[in-house]
């Protein structure tokens, strides 16, 4: 269990590969649009 093992995040880190353990970060954050009802409540 360390630097050596795939199986491991710390591993995944220093082998450079994506998985269950370290999954890879989206690009966007994707939110969703503000309705009408939204933005009369916030007036």
């Amino acid at each position: 269990m360390g630097k050596g093992d795939k199986k491991t995040k710390r591993g995944k880190i220093n082998i450079g590969s994506f998985g269950k353990l370290r999954p890879r970060r989206k690009k966007f954050n994707i939110r969703p649009k503000p309705t009408k009802d939204a933005q009369k409540k916030e007036a």
